[in-house]
């Protein structure tokens, strides 16, 4: 294969990677935690957009567990926006390779 076809495959699938990461930072992913007492919503780009915590898991003497549901919820939806970063490559083949 010679070179320049092999510059011109490359630079084709570096604007398609670039296309579909910017895919992925405009979408919202969502997770749930608490039988969804707590929701997380973050962009692609790790910005979230909105927290929402249902009234009943608000009791101060449960505080720990909040915590912990947040913790969870929002871990989750960070392994969301990793695995579909990840994908991004996995379709990918370097020729010649």
């Amino acid at each position: 294969m010679n070179i320049q076809a092999l510059m011109q495959q490359a630079n084709k699938m570096k604007r398609e990677m670039e296309k579909k990461q910017a895919e992925i930072e405009a979408t919202v992913f969502v997770s749930e935690a608490g039988g969804g007492a707590i929701k997380v919503e973050m962009k692609g780009n790790h910005q979230i957009e909105k927290i929402t915590i249902d009234e009943d898991a608000l009791n101060p003497e449960d505080k720990e567990m909040l915590e912990d549901m947040l913790k969870i919820a929002i871990n989750d939806v960070n392994n969301q926006i990793d695995q579909a970063l990840s994908a991004i490559t996995a379709g990918f083949n370097m020729p010649g390779f």
